[in-house]
């Protein structure tokens, strides 16, 4: 069931986020900031059973919304936990008509599923991330005519 994020979920984002990230997690004070930030939409995926599978962040601003986080738990993963996390982003926008995100174009699977969400490349940040690997922005419409492949809004 995917739903807002509330405080008490955040050891257990905490938890995922440091075994995902490592080196690169997120505090629990950045965290936090995250749950109540203006523009945020922080949501986990959280059965009644089985604890929490996944998160998601974005914040949006004007007429874009970035996707700011994405996690799902590691037995879970191709499980369509993801694409139900970014869909649920992508259907709760505010004013954005547009989804941006970066992702290290080391990160094959990573590219190729956001690709498959209606994502497409529009620059590169070289040597971006610790490795050395570049970040790939990426764009989806949320709107028609906004450029791209979008969906209308309802």
């Amino acid at each position: 069931m995917i739903r807002l994020a509330v405080a008490s979920d955040l050891p257990d984002v905490e938890r995922l986020d440091a075994e995902l990230f490592g080196a690169d997690a997120w505090s629990r004070a950045a965290l936090l900031g995250e749950l109540d930030g203006p523009g945020r939409r922080f949501i986990v995926d959280a059965p009644d059973e089985g604890g929490l599978r996944g998160y998601a962040v974005s914040m949006s601003l004007g007429d874009t919304a970035d996707l700011l986080r994405i996690a799902v738990r590691r037995g879970d993963q191709r499980a369509g936990v993801a694409t139900a996390l970014v869909e649920d982003l992508v259907a709760h926008p505010g004013e954005a008509d547009r989804m941006l995100l970066e992702v290290s174009s080391a990160n094959r699977a990573a590219v190729a599923f956001y690709a498959r969400l209606g994502f497409s490349q529009i620059d590169v940040r070289p040597r971006y991330y610790r490795d050395g690997s570049d970040a790939l922005v990426m764009r989806r419409s949320l709107v028609a005519g906004c450029g791209g492949s979008g969906r209308m809004r309802t």
